[in-house]
């Protein structure tokens, strides 16, 4: 690699490089190699072993504290996840539900006599577990979950029943054949009194992998991907635990079922407990983003060696990256990734601060987690719809050779295509956005009609961009600099550029809180104005992420010391940037914002800017660090007889320009 591309790769490495460069190294070993013409109990056999495998490096203990073995490096167990995630997505989720789900639960959800106990065999896996939330009916909806966890005062046992078939927990990952334990979530009941969702450590399996007397366990069976991750349903017959099974930080139980809590909402308490386990949506975040980076790492190379269509007047064809519309199909969607990642870089930071490396929450920084919980939501829907947009490029850009099974795009297509609805629907995620500044905190405002919620997202949305402007002066002074008129301004002025994602997003929410006026003024019902205005609840949320990706690109280039780096990585800037107002130019159309002739212009600059960005794509891909083991794609290796039979494909076209 050159040394600029030495330089740009420490650069996206960043704070945790450190890390980074462990990971690669656990992931050069072939035991890690993707897997694709197995069965899928030879899948969910090689990913255990894969598992075991991770379990001795320092990988996992990153995420808990030094009192049961950890080290407590919350951003660096992050930034370790994300780089797992450039090798198999079955690997990850696997060790994302023991590490960061049934691992982090307890970790968070319960006290010192819970992390002595367990965490340290969670650890070393010598415990698998399973994270039991999800019911078959019921979703995103967890605090309508219907499994009853009732205490029975004269035993001091908890009760854990499954009252009927849409209250099986479903879709429980190590549950189908490897898990031990669930930390399984259900309305906790005491003295005939509901305390709503709760989460109680409950055995599923013996010593010898039988079920628990009770338990009753279902295998999925085959999905679209992820099929080295057992997948299992659980249901419960009146199963009982001791009481201290209650992971009980934030709700205890008293021996003669006296419920107390710390936090006295019961709905503040609710989304205190979920909002613990947030690293969940960042982990998802990170492994989107990775998992752009391989597609578009496969794809760029082969439009470096793959040939078609004789140039005019030569008897040699012409690199299929050298077509304008190639590049306008794969750069944009490269430069989004390289914004993405400095986003997700700047999320893993804050949530590091608001966990203070260790996983625990800062006492008394309620505002911070809220906003973090927000910004997870965000980037979560942003990068996982990403993914699944770019891998989708990719395997459109290298044709037949993409759509074979040894070059990695189908199955990274497969396995990320759940991203978008785990860890939370990006449609509801959106939503919160949107919303949970208020409904996580609801006892602290009251019953607010639709107005009064869209005004309170409104205020607390523009602080945030306010607090985020005055933080980070390089974007006020670029701000500052924007002429007044906006034909005036140059299309690639990062002033200019930011005051458009900003303008937007203002515009947006001042909409949305005069169509909530204007149905309450008629007399609608509050719910029905609310519902009918979802459309536009998204769109703000899309506006606002947009606006929060952007800024952490141009933080990104403040803090780049190479001038050349911070040159190459301005151009990367203005691709994205410029892509996406042509994406959405009709939405500036329609409110004036810009006119039809700049209109054009955007799409002229795209050409530009794409055609400035070429002779950098493989730099740009290699600084990604992706080891060959698990890059993998014959297409992506330069095996040159690879090479010859991409060359001789015929179902792989592209458009002549």
């Amino acid at each position: 690699m050159t040394d600029q591309g030495e330089l740009l790769r420490a650069f996206l490495d960043g704070r945790w490089a450190w890390v980074r460069d462990e990971v690669r190294d656990v992931l050069r070993d072939p035991l890690f190699a993707p897997v694709y013409d197995i069965s899928v109990d030879e899948h969910r056999a090689r990913v255990l072993e894969q598992a075991r495998r991770i379990a001795t490096t320092r990988g996992p203990r990153l995420l808990f504290s030094k009192d049961v073995g950890g080290e407590q490096e919350f951003g660096a167990a992050i930034t370790a996840f994300e780089t797992q995630a450039l090798g198999d997505l079955s690997l990850l989720v696997k060790t994302g539900v023991q590490w960061g789900l049934f691992g982090g639960a307890i970790q968070h959800l319960g006290t010192s006599e819970h992390h002595q106990r367990y965490l340290p065999d969670v650890i070393s896996l010598d415990l698998p577990g399973c994270f039991a939330m999800t019911e078959t009916g019921h979703g995103s909806d967890v605090q309508s979950i219907r499994t009853t966890a009732t205490y029975d005062a004269a035993t001091r046992e908890i009760v854990v029943h499954t009252p009927d078939d849409d209250a099986r927990k479903d879709y429980i990952g190590n549950a189908a054949r490897d898990g031990r334990m669930a930390v399984v979530f259900a309305q906790l009941r005491s003295k005939d009194t509901c305390h709503g969702v709760h989460a109680i450590l409950v055995p599923i399996r013996d010593a010898d992998g039988r079920p628990c007397p009770g338990v009753s366990i279902e295998d999925c069976g085959p999905k679209a991907g992820l099929n080295g991750v057992d997948n299992g349903r659980l249901a419960f017959n009146e199963v009982r635990v001791p009481r201290t099974a209650l992971l009980d930080r934030y709700g205890s139980l008293a021996e003669d079922g006296t419920y107390s809590s710390p936090i006295e909402s019961e709905g503040r308490r609710f989304f205190t407990m979920l909002g613990t386990l947030v690293q969940g949506r960042i982990s998802v975040s990170g492994a989107a983003v990775s998992a752009s980076k391989v597609a578009l790492t496969i794809a760029i190379k082969y439009g470096l060696v793959r040939r078609q269509f004789k140039a005019p007047g030569t008897d040699d064809e012409v690199v299929v990256l050298d077509f304008l519309q190639h590049q306008r199909r794969l750069l944009p969607a490269l430069a989004s990734t390289y914004a993405l990642h400095f986003a997700q870089e700047e999320l893993i930071a804050r949530a590091h601060e608001v966990f203070d490396g260790a996983g625990e929450s800062t006492p008394d920084d309620d505002m911070a987690r809220r906003k973090l919980e927000t910004l997870a939501a965000g980037i979560k829907a942003t990068t996982t719809w990403h993914a699944t947009h770019a891998i989708q490029t990719c395997r459109e850009a290298c044709g037949g050779a993409g759509y074979l099974s040894v070059n990695r795009l189908p199955q990274l297509k497969a396995d990320t295509d759940v991203f978008t609805t785990f860890e939370g629907d990006n449609t509801v995620l959106l939503q919160l956005v949107a919303k949970t500044l208020l409904t996580n905190y609801q006892a602290d405002f009251g019953d607010l009609d639709p107005l009064q919620t869209a005004r309170f997202v409104a205020e607390q949305v523009m602080e945030t961009v306010i607090e985020r402007t005055s933080a980070r002066n390089i974007v006020q002074r670029l701000l500052d600099a924007v002429p007044g008129h906006d034909e005036e301004a140059d299309l690639r002025d990062r002033g200019y550029q930011l005051s458009l994602f900003e303008w937007r997003e203002r515009h947006v929410l001042d909409g949305l809180v005069r169509r909530l006026r204007a149905g309450i003024a008629d007399g609608a019902d509050a719910f029905d104005v609310f519902n009918s205005a979802q459309d536009h609840v998204l769109t703000a949320a899309r506006a606002h992420v947009d606006r929060v990706v952007l800024e952490a690109f141009v933080n990104a280039i403040d803090r780049c010391e190479d001038p050349e780096l911070t040159k190459l990585l301005d151009l990367v800037c203005d691709v994205h940037v410029l892509s996406h107002l042509e994406r959405d130019r009709a939405w500036f159309l329609e409110h004036s914002r810009i006119t039809p002739a700049r209109g054009k212009a955007i799409t002229t600059a795209v050409n530009t800017v794409c055609g400035e960005l070429r002779p950098y794509a493989e730099l740009l891909v290699d600084a990604f660090g992706i080891p060959d083991v698990v890059l993998s794609a014959p297409i992506a290796l330069g095996d040159e007889a690879a090479r010859q039979n991409a060359k001789r494909d015929p179902s792989a076209t592209v458009q002549a320009q």
